[in-house]
């Protein structure tokens, strides 16, 4: 079992580089399977959602294999089968994401219910809407999503809520899809522009992404390419959230604030000084920080629920009361119980959360809940006296390259090593 060891109480000075986005990658996976051909996908995160992501398409009779530190190499021209596998869909949530591309490659698919972090009902419902209209026939007795469609027709689809897993299944399928189909109320994540600019380098016809109306002219062949994946903004605010709590001053290289606008927005009403390049984003906190205004997690390109518990670690010692708000998520807040291990002071009702500065954070072994509440705790504990123990490290796994490997670039102490299982 692997724990993190994290001595708080020094300033960050440095600069590292952003991985590649996990919550791009894992749909750009996916899209390899319309190519039919081979695909290169350099910046490539080496995250277990990504190694699950590869195991799927192996499994499928596809190749995947790493060349050099961060890219992937992707054959899929030797497709063999449209199932996976209960266990592989149990590793990651996105494991839905493949069930429009199999769809439109193979003309049926069949998957189980996909897993991920707890973090309350996520249901699929609008993917599986919109692939009925599209043309597919869907059956879940059992837990297992079972599709086949023997003509896939482009129409409009008008989504109840802007969905980033649906806009992305919906994008796929419609490449595979006759005529033109109109995604309505699209989700306007980053991402999913990383997604249409992949599928465009593909020799897709793929328009809007980054607005409510996505269009995708289907039916086109399609062929591999050399792709570039877009640095993960949430990794970027974590370390910006970091230098905010513990102090000092740091360089994110690739870095892109167009994408977290109002991450940096906050951090700045807070008292950081956040600089914006070509290169990258710098930040840095000299004096205490401030509370903010009410925090409201909301769609792209509203605050990221992604961001909200790094934030909130960020603003445990600041002067005042600041109010979050989660709309995305139920479960969004099982950090709070281990940030309050550490001498916080956050009341939770329903989906608000107060958090009050105090005066002293002190370190405490803490477990980590999801993925970005084990980023959180990280936080927090560069704030914290003396030392923190941080274990259950699989969720950080999910979504961070290397924490511990960007952190001490940044100049934390911080440590990760094997403990010992009890008796």
């Amino acid at each position: 079992m692997s724990q993190l060891i994290i001595r708080g109480g020094s300033r960050l000075e440095g600069e590292t580089d952003i991985q590649g986005a996990k919550n791009s990658v894992l749909p750009i996976l996916a899209a390899t399977l319309l190519t039919a051909d081979q695909v290169e996908l350099r910046g490539c995160p080496r995250l277990r959602d990504v190694d699950a992501s590869a195991r799927i398409l192996r499994a499928l009779g596809c190749e995947a294999r790493w060349e050099g530190e961060n890219t992937l190499l992707v054959d899929t021209r030797q497709v063999q089968g449209c199932a996976v596998s209960d266990q592989l869909c149990r590793e990651m949530r996105s494991s839905a994401i493949f069930l429009g591309a199999i769809l439109a490659r193979c003309g049926q698919a069949e998957l189980s219910y996909p897993g991920g972090c707890e973090l309350g009902p996520r249901p699929i419902d609008l993917h599986l809407s919109g692939l009925r209209e599209l043309g597919a026939e869907i059956s879940d007795a059992g837990g297992v999503l079972r599709c086949r469609a023997s003509r896939l027709c482009g129409r409009e689809i008008v989504l109840s809520l802007p969905s980033v897993g649906a806009t992305e299944n919906l994008m796929l399928t419609a490449c595979g899809a006759s005529g033109i189909t109109t995604i309505a109320n699209a989700a306007r994540e980053p991402e999913i522009v990383d997604l249409q600019d992949f599928l465009t380098a593909c020799g897709a016809r793929v328009f809007g992404a980054g607005t409510s109306t996505v269009t995708v002219e289907g039916g086109r062949p399609l062929h591999g390419c050399t792709y570039t994946v877009m640095p993960d903004r949430i990794v970027a605010a974590t370390y910006l959230c970091a230098a905010a709590s513990a102090g000092g001053e740091v360089f994110l290289r690739r870095a892109r604030e167009e994408h977290l606008s109002t991450v940096t927005a906050v951090l700045r009403e807070a008292g950081c000084r956040v600089c914006s390049g070509r290169g990258g984003i710098a930040c840095t906190r000299e004096g205490g920080l401030s509370a903010v205004r009410p925090v409201r997690t909301a769609p792209y390109p509203g605050f990221p629920t992604d961001a909200q518990a790094i934030l909130m670690a960020a603003l445990l010692k600041s002067r005042g009361a600041t109010v979050f708000e989660e709309n995305m998520f139920e479960n969004r807040y099982r950090h709070v119980d281990e940030l309050t291990r550490m001498g916080a002071s956050i009341r939770v009702s329903g989906r608000a959360a107060v958090v009050s500065g105090v005066r002293s954070l002190r370190g405490a072994p803490v477990r980590c809940t999801d993925l970005r509440g084990g980023a959180a705790l990280c936080v927090a504990a560069l704030a914290a006296e003396g030392e923190t123990l941080v274990s259950e490290l699989c969720h950080i796994d999910r979504g961070y390259e290397d924490l511990v490997r960007d952190l001490r670039a940044l100049g934390a102490n911080i440590a990760r090593e094997e403990a010992e299982l009890p008796a």
